[in-house]
């Protein structure tokens, strides 16, 4: 869109660049953590790290950079999962999450049997300790019990659940984006592996379920930031963990106000009208917007 367009000319048809934007900004998930050849579920990954406000002010001619972070990788079959990348809109910065623990051989607490830190904590095993959320953003992970179940990650929306039975416990649940952002729920943690008994439940959000035993855990979901599900235990095979969903960035602003006249750098989008709202949703890339 050509400057003159962006400019208000009274008693015209032209459109204002708007003053301020919603935002939802949410990082990928933590993978899970994968289980040895011996009955220790995998823990559940930490979802990213989740951000939103009303009232950010953007202005004609200022460039703005958006990055969509990738989900960890799903952990090794004696190896925690890799936290999740950043998402970020301008200067705001969400983090990816923590990686779950493994379910190995061994005394807990201590890696690998620990959650790994993140925007969401990632669950742990083995009398782990599971790793801690970001103020702002996510919970912690659930600690480890003497079960070899695995904990769940954390959420946005609340922390992950302690494992204590030979059922895998579940994930924080996430939380609702504001109907200006197109609602939707993102955030939630993976839910643990059950090393004699069923998977726990990913949270709300697009957090993976669990594995029951002998069974894979189950990806985070795409574009929510959910952590990943642990794998459930048992002495037929080892597994490894499986990975956390990407996350997303969301801006919003009233539809009388101007279209971006810019977005570059590879970034996938989709344009939607809602309420009155023109919702950008930028779903993979790294780049940068303008007006």
């Amino acid at each position: 869109m050509s400057g003159i367009m962006n400019m208000f000319v009274a008693g015209g048809g032209g459109l204002i660049v708007p003053t301020a934007v919603n935002y939802l900004v949410v990082a990928g998930g933590g993978g899970s953590g994968g289980h040895a050849n011996n009955d220790k579920a995998g823990a559940g990954g930490g979802a990213g790290g989740y951000r939103t406000a009303s009232g950010f002010s953007v202005a004609s001619g200022t460039s703005y950079t958006v990055t969509v972070g990738g989900g960890g990788s799903g952990g090794g079959s004696s190896s925690q999962g890799g936290n999740g990348s950043q998402s970020v809109f301008s200067t705001i910065t969400s983090t990816g999450g923590g990686g779950g623990g493994a379910g190995v051989g061994g005394l807990g607490p201590g890696v690998p049997w620990d959650g790994l830190s993140g925007g969401s904590g990632g669950g742990a095993t083995r009398n782990g300790v599971g790793g801690t959320g970001t103020s702002g953003q996510g919970s912690a992970g659930g600690n480890g019990g003497a079960s070899d179940s695995g904990a769940g990650g954390g959420g946005a929306g609340g922390a992950g659940t302690d494992s204590s039975s030979g059922s895998g416990a579940n994930g924080g649940n996430g939380t609702t984006a504001s109907s200006a952002l197109g609602g939707g729920t993102y955030a939630g943690g993976g839910g643990g592996g059950g090393n004699s008994s069923s998977g726990g439940s990913g949270g709300s959000g697009g957090g993976g379920d669990g594995g029951a035993t002998n069974a894979d855990g189950t990806t985070g979901g795409t574009n929510t930031g959910g952590g990943g599900g642990g794998p459930g235990g048992g002495a037929n095979a080892a597994r490894n963990g499986v990975a956390g969903g990407s996350g997303i960035v969301i801006i919003s602003y009233p539809s009388t106000n101007a279209d971006l006249s810019s977005i570059g750098g590879g970034l996938t989008y989709t344009k939607t009208t809602s309420g009155g709202n023109t919702i950008y949703t930028f779903t993979a890339g790294t780049g940068s917007i303008s007006w």
